[in-house]
Order: structure tokens, then sequence, then C-alpha cells
């Protein structure tokens, strides 16, 4: 059995297989000789594109928005307003903050143009040549794209998707729709650990819905709106605006399907946000 040696291996190894999370695209120039590998052969956007709210829209980003849309319309529409009294408040405090804090850095994030000074400095709405391999063996030579034409930093890439140079280029994220680079890094990884944060809560005050509704209802029923309902089996969405009644089992059952959702994406974005972690103690650590 081959066994890989300590000086061959290193944790940025790890870094082309976990990154599939976010969609990482890499940039592969000129096939390593002996190899066989084959590439569907994509054609680049004619025109650049600014950030992530640019012609095409991603499935993905379109899934992330929906999800956070009904996430927060569960959350404080139908499962905080159970909880009783000052844990209440500081559900609605905790998460609304995180939310909103999400809602912002993402935004940030999806909305910055994370490209090259000189990318940024030249009209987007000038098409983008292609790449002549008679005259060019890579993308970028010597620090200089002949794709963008312009100089560049020696972390930059050039990002197939985007079709430009990114600065200190990490990953092109499909659920932003952007590349993630230096100068929207930290909004990425600021709305990664609020997601992970938020969808901690909620699995909190999913579970405690679930444990006082076995083990004690009554609990769960101090909403002042509740006093005219005799029927154990009825139960208020929407509270305190514009209560609706509806019977136990769909109380039950869209508990149930919130809560595996979160965990689903608690397990996704965790992942994530380990591996950054692990990623910025790596580069720190002393040699």
């Amino acid at each position: 059995m081959c066994k890989l040696s300590q000086s061959t291996w290193s944790p940025m190894s790890l870094h082309p297989l976990l990154m599939d999370l976010c969609g990482r695209h890499f940039r592969w120039v000129k096939p390593e000789a002996g190899t066989n590998r084959t590439k569907p052969i994509t054609t680049p956007p004619l025109l650049s594109r600014v950030n992530g709210w640019s012609r095409p829209l991603n499935a993905l980003q379109v899934i992330a928005w929906t999800m956070f849309l009904f996430m927060t319309f569960t959350s404080f529409g139908i499962f905080i307003p159970l909880l009783p009294g000052i844990w209440r408040h500081v559900a609605y405090t905790v998460t609304s903050g995180l939310f909103l804090f999400h809602l912002v850095v993402h935004i940030m994030a999806v909305s910055t143009d994370p490209a090259e000074p000189n990318v940024r400095s030249k009209n987007y709405n000038q098409p983008v040549p292609i790449l002549d391999r008679s005259k060019h063996e890579h993308v970028i030579q010597n620090q200089y794209c002949h794709l963008c034409e312009v100089t560049v930093s020696m972390k930059a890439k050039h990002c197939s998707v985007c079709n430009k140079c990114v600065a200190d280029f990490d990953h092109h994220c499909k659920w932003l729709n952007n590349c993630v680079g230096s100068r929207n890094y930290w909004c990425f990884f600021c709305s990664v650990a609020s997601a992970v944060m938020a969808l901690l809560c909620m699995v909190v005050v999913v579970l405690y819905i679930f444990i006082q509704y076995i083990m004690n209802q009554d609990a769960l029923r101090t909403d002042p709106h509740f006093e005219t309902i005799t029927d154990e089996n009825t139960w208020l969405f929407f509270l305190p605006v514009f209560p609706v009644r509806i019977k136990a089992p769909v109380l039950l059952i869209t508990g149930a399907a919130v809560l595996v959702l979160d965990l689903v994406k608690l397990l996704m974005l965790g992942h994530l946000l380990l591996f950054h972690l692990y990623l910025s103690a790596y580069r720190h650590a002393p040699p």
C-alpha cells in the first residue's frame, strides 16, 4: 500500500475537495504530462461580470435567498412567538440581530466587485478577447493577463465564470454568484459564521418547542390569544399580529421540516466555517 510521506502532505491538499461546497473553479491551463484529464470546453461570457447581481443569475443563488426568506418567515412567524415569557424576547433579540447582520454582510459579499484594481478601472462594457493558445500558453504570464490585458498581482487568478482577474482569488461561490477574493472575503466569512449561529439558535428553539409539546404544552400557550382557545389540538401561527388557527399535526410537520432543513444547512455551513477557520490558523501558524 502506498503511503504519502510527511514532506508531500499539507493541509492545503484538502482545499480542492472541501471547497466544492461553495463551487470552487480551478483554472487548468496546461495538463500535466502523462495525465488523461479531460475537461468539458466551456465558453466564457463575452463581457466580464461585475458582481453577484450580474447576469446570468445562478440557481443556487436563488435557492439561498429562498431559504433565507423561508427561515425568516417560519422563525418569527411560527416558532419564536410560542416561547414563554422572557425567552421569547431573548430569542427575538438574538435571532433578529443575527438575521440582520447576515443579511447585510451577505449583500455586501454579493455586491462587491472582487476584481483587481487595474481591471476595475476598465470599462466592463468592452468585450473580453478569447485567448490565442498559439501565442500564449497561459492566461496570466509574468503577472500580465492576456484576457483582461492588464498587469495583475501575484495572487490574482482569472475566473472563467466572471471572466476577469480577481484579487487574491479564493474561489467562485455559486451561492453568492460572485468570486471571493481579498475585497469581499471577510464579508463572505461573516456571512457563513452568522448563518451558522442563526441556524444553531433556531435548532435550539425548535427542539425546545418539541420537548415542551411532549412535556408541558401550557408552557407554549402563554400568549394572550390562546386564552380564547379551549381545544388543546388547536394552535396559532403568526402571533401576535395575525393569528391563524391550525391543528397540531400542521405544527409538528412544519417543525420537523424546518428542523431537518436547519440541520442539513448547519452541516454544510458548519463544515465550511470550520474549514476556513482551520485555513486561517494554518496560514498564521509559525513555520
